[in-house]
């Protein structure tokens, strides 16, 4: 079976997702296309010899509908030759995205493939493409994740108090990473409309307050635990990665930054939905032949701070290797381009540590998730 490189790789900087927030002048359309021209360009290829665009996102609609991915392509400047696909797998779109390009890499179809994603929620509403009334005769009760957030919570045991302990050291991570310029190589700046620059992620705390965040009220019921503190933020930004074969690697002398090793998807109850990457992650290292032991960095989605605190307490991770710069709930969660994002910040991290093995997994609405496991090169 033939191997599959990441050869090149780039996100935005993670604008926050509302009105005013440092991305929300810029439409879904230019911003993707931008990402794909300089992913391209740090690929070292040309447009011509891309073969697909595989591209998550979680609201297809509006600004982000008509096939956001074929349009962007055409906006680059790609060659109208070169075909795009739009895929929704929630939260797991754009990892799933670099999953699906993997494997027609691996079946032999294709030899170099963009993949990843975009969400613009500050421009297209999370849920504004849901029916309007769901099926009287739906097998199971559509919970809200926030919902599914405090059962996990309470299914685990896990407190307020070390919930929100686990968000603010998820702005401090980030905050130092930042101020260390460990994201600079990552981040394509992104000149706006107004002609600001945007080169930072705009939702980090600098510093984080912990007595703030102790008098946040609950966001999902009235005596929950769960708040906007130890939740990820709505966001807007992109990510991408060039993917290519073994084979394309040595004909066109291209530079890998990591090998993939293993992909997994589950499915998971639909209502403690957010449990996913627990099994998720057990099936991936089983496919791979490795343990949580031989992960030198782990970029799990912090959904919410229960899902991390869940999955670590049962699987008995070591937090200093857990998004040991920051996860969603300091630098935001653009739905359909977090795949992408994390699979940079695991990337670069490894090539920054000179560290082998990662590992990224993250939970997905209506219970599943997503798992991949990569090796730098």
């Amino acid at each position: 079976m033939s191997e599959v490189f990441i050869v090149g790789a780039v996100r935005t900087p993670i604008g926050i997702g509302k009105v005013g927030g440092a991305l929300s002048s810029m439409t879904p359309l230019h911003l993707t296309a931008q990402v794909l021209q300089e992913v391209t360009r740090r690929a070292g290829i040309e447009p011509r010899l891309v073969e697909d665009v595989v591209w998550g996102c979680v609201t297809p609609i509006g600004e982000q509908g008509a096939n956001l991915a074929r349009l962007a392509t055409l906006q680059a400047g790609f060659p109208v030759e070169i075909p795009a696909v739009t895929l929704n797998r929630m939260c797991g779109s754009s990892q799933q995205a670099i999953h699906f390009a993997a494997q027609a890499i691996l079946a032999g179809d294709l030899e170099i493939v963009i993949a990843g994603g975009t969400e613009i929620m500050s421009r297209v509403k999370m849920g504004s493409d849901w029916p309007g009334e769901w099926p009287p005769d739906f097998p199971y009760p559509l919970v809200h994740q926030g919902i599914s957030a405090e059962l996990i919570a309470e299914k685990w045991g896990l407190s307020r108090e070390e919930m929100d302990d686990f968000g603010y050291q998820s702005h401090l991570r980030a905050m130092q990473a930042i101020q260390k310029g460990w994201f600079d190589e990552q981040i394509l700046p992104i000149e706006r409309p107004d002609g600001v620059i945007v080169r930072q992620d705009e939702g980090v705390r600098m510093p984080p307050d912990r007595q703030k965040m102790a008098t946040l009220k609950p966001a999902f019921k009235e005596d929950g635990r769960i708040t906007a503190g130890n939740s990820s933020q709505i966001s807007d930004g992109v990510g991408a990665v060039v993917l290519a074969s073994a084979k394309a690697v040595g004909r066109y002398n291209l530079s890998p930054l990591a090998r993939l090793v293993a992909r997994a998807v589950v499915g998971s109850d639909p209502i403690l939905m957010l449990e996913g990457p627990i099994p998720a992650t057990r099936q991936v290292l089983k496919r791979a032949g490795l343990t949580l032991a031989d992960m030198d960095i782990i970029e799990i989605n912090e959904a919410f701070a229960s899902v991390v605190l869940a999955w670590q307490r049962e699987l008995q991770a070591d937090p200093a290797r857990v998004n040991p710069n920051g996860g969603a709930i300091a630098l935001g969660h653009p739905l359909g381009a977090t795949g992408a994002v994390l699979m940079n910040k695991l990337v670069y991290e490894l090539q920054r540590r000179k560290a082998r093995f990662g590992l990224q997994v993250m939970c997905i609405g209506h219970g599943m998730a997503t798992a991949t496991i990569i090796e730098r090169v």
